[in-house]
């Protein structure tokens, strides 16, 4: 499927209420465990979602609609929500995650970007050129991603639980995942 911005809207929508729903009121066995060292909790993942939205996706928009590669994007902290959300609650997280996602979707629509703008090209510090339609897209499939790890994490709080069946539960056969 070709990236339409549309399309990304109802999926970048739909995660703050997701997330919610999924982990809202959860204890913190649910919420905070992980699968080992080196690896997230829900609780991670959200804050990490968070920190994303706040520094990211748009301000990357704006810098391919501004300037194209003659300005690389700033690098992202992956793991800065470690030290920046320290001592805040879940519903915290949450409850800003909804509201800066919601600005980030109201500014995206402020962009009125076009067809011919989803083509042009930034600077990524790490990959190199990419265009403002990989930049979005990626966007989605980034929350998509979490999500995902988000029930990984979660459903292997019951690895063991589940005795046998564990053979028919893929989720909990598949490689951790690190990030």
């Amino acid at each position: 499927m070709d990236y339409q911005i549309e399309q990304a809207v109802e999926i970048l929508r739909r995660t703050p209420a997701t997330l919610a729903a999924l982990l809202r009121g959860l204890p913190e066995a649910w919420t905070k465990g992980t699968e080992g060292p080196d690896t997230w909790s829900a609780y991670d993942i959200v804050g990490h979602l968070l920190h994303g939205d706040e520094t990211d996706w748009i301000a990357r928009a704006r810098i391919i609609l501004e300037h194209g590669e003659q300005r690389p994007f700033d690098s992202f902290n992956r793991t800065a929500m470690f030290d920046k959300y320290q001592g805040h609650s879940l519903d915290q997280l949450l409850a800003a995650f909804t509201e800066t996602r919601a600005n980030n979707l109201a500014a995206l629509r402020e962009l009125r970007i076009t067809p011919e703008q989803l083509t042009r090209t930034g600077a990524h510090p790490a990959l190199g050129t990419v265009t403002l339609s990989q930049l979005l897209a990626t966007w989605v499939v980034h929350d998509l991603n979490h999500i995902g790890q988000i029930v990984e994490v979660m459903s292997r709080q019951y690895a063991e639980a589940v005795g046998p069946w564990r053979a028919y539960l893929a989720i909990l056969t598949r490689p951790i995942l690190t990030e």
